[in-house]
């Protein structure tokens, strides 16, 4: 069987390598001029960089076995632990929570971070009587009802937003935290149900990275694919698709170099992966699906991403720990920072000593952020300046991403598109919109198709 892998990122890649192991003949179609996706490296000082996602979830053994089988190595993040900038300075991020709701309210890290007034307005949500949550109960409305606004603006947002890209008042709660909602009821509490959460949980770092960088699996997959006969063609998008005989035809559109325009060509094979990013997939899908079942999506939203290579020995005490999160940011000012070296040990054991990596994040596209802007930044989140002069480096990257699974109404539309999906011969489909965010979920959903 042929099989046409549209989408050269994590999950196209994963798939071709899943219909390769199949005996299958596969081409990838990649619209873009490199693999990989959300997933990427750029040279930043000499050493390449992830630029996008930087670490796996352990939680589930797809993915780690995946990057053994590709002959790389993981590692755990240090131990520094994240901080949280709040408008009256710089704490440690409370540790026993969940999404950034407290399991213990009257913590001495919860109330460094809100308060002590708010602190106790939270904990009062043990003393209440149980709450039914409705299936349309957002996550923010239900952290401000339960423990009031500031557990929900400086706490909750700031991860949600961070991790997930999506508004706490826009997301489902189990989406986000699946079981949340049941432990509460069971609880009769929020801060709870977050313990229970948190006592089912495995014990060990939750996420780990790849040393050298993420972006290797990347490189790796291509590598292997290479070797087992895939076919790869970049540069070229796929526009439209359509059942000839029993199989497909793709219609291509490829950049030509020589002129600077485009030629259309078509490409056939028996069976269809879609694997690219969410919009681009429903536009293939929606003439083979039920009228309506892709149409009308919510938006996704942007971000951008500044790291920073800094020449700067008061970083080596990594005195923000592995990075911060931002409590209601200033507007066009980071929304988050990760000191890359304070994370990751092989990256700080490929640079000269004193030197350092750090990423901003900012939400929204924002591709004009200058160098003394992400510089700026920084200095008021580490609480010292850092010079001009101590910058040996930057680079930037803008993001677009999809909305998210945890966004209410869009996780009750994934089994229906994938049911009908499955309606469709020879069709498959894959990919962060409908997996859900994460490489962990992207490998695992990717590495399953035809089993």
């Amino acid at each position: 069987m042929t099989v046409l892998v549209v989408g050269g990122g994590i999950a196209g890649l994963v798939a071709a390598r899943t219909a390769a192991a199949r005996g299958q003949s596969v081409t990838v179609i990649e619209a873009d001029a490199v693999l990989g996706g959300s997933v990427r490296a750029v040279d930043l000082a000499g050493v390449p960089i992830d630029i996008g996602a930087e670490s796996v979830a352990t939680k589930g053994a797809g993915a780690l076995e995946l990057i053994a089988a590709l002959g790389l190595e993981t590692t755990p993040p240090r131990r520094g632990g994240a901080w949280l900038q709040t408008a009256q300075g710089a704490v440690p991020l409370p540790a026993a929570g969940v999404l950034g709701i407290p399991s213990v309210p009257l913590a001495d890290d919860v109330r460094a971070a809100i308060g002590t007034r708010a602190a106790i307005r939270a904990y009062l949500d043990t003393v209440r009587p149980e709450l039914r949550v409705g299936k349309q109960e957002t996550l923010g409305s239900l952290v401000a009802r339960r423990m009031g606004r500031r557990v929900l603006d400086v706490l909750v947002r700031p991860v949600v937003e961070g991790v997930y890209g999506v508004d706490p008042e826009d997301a489902d709660a189990d989406a986000l935290a699946p079981g949340l909602t049941t432990a509460l009821a069971r609880a009769g509490s929020l801060a709870g149900a977050v313990a229970t959460l948190r006592s089912n949980a495995p014990a060990g770092a939750a996420v780990a990275g790849i040393v050298g960088g993420v972006h290797r699996l990347v490189s790796a997959l291509e590598a292997e694919l290479r070797r087992s006969g895939v076919r790869i063609l970049t540069d070229t998008g796929v526009t439209a698709m359509q059942r000839v005989g029993g199989g497909w035809r793709l219609t291509t559109s490829r950049a030509e170099n020589e002129t600077g325009g485009t030629a259309e060509g078509f490409v056939d094979g028996e069976h269809v992966v879609v694997a690219t990013g969410g919009a681009a997939a429903r536009g293939l899908l929606a003439p083979h699906l039920p009228s309506g079942l892709v149409e009308g999506w919510p938006s996704g939203r942007a971000s951008t991403v500044v790291a920073l290579a800094v020449d700067e020995p008061r970083l080596d005490a990594a005195p923000r720990g592995t990075g911060v999160l931002v409590a209601e940011p200033a507007p066009g000012t980071a929304s988050a920072l990760t000191h890359s070296t304070a994370k990751w040990p092989w990256l700080a054991e490929s640079l000269p000593s004193g030197r350092h990596i750090v990423r901003l994040t900012y939400r929204g596209r924002v591709p004009d952020v200058t160098a003394s802007r992400a510089v700026a930044d920084a200095s008021r989140i580490f609480g010292f300046p850092l010079g001009p002069k101590s910058i040996v480096g930057t680079a930037q990257q803008v993001w677009e991403q999809d909305a998210p699974r945890a966004l209410i109404g869009v996780d009750e539309r994934i089994p229906l598109i994938r049911a009908a999906v499955t309606e469709v011969p020879e069709l498959t489909v894959t990919g962060a919109w409908l997996s859900g965010t994460g490489l962990a979920a992207v490998i695992a959903d990717a590495g399953s198709l035809g089993s």
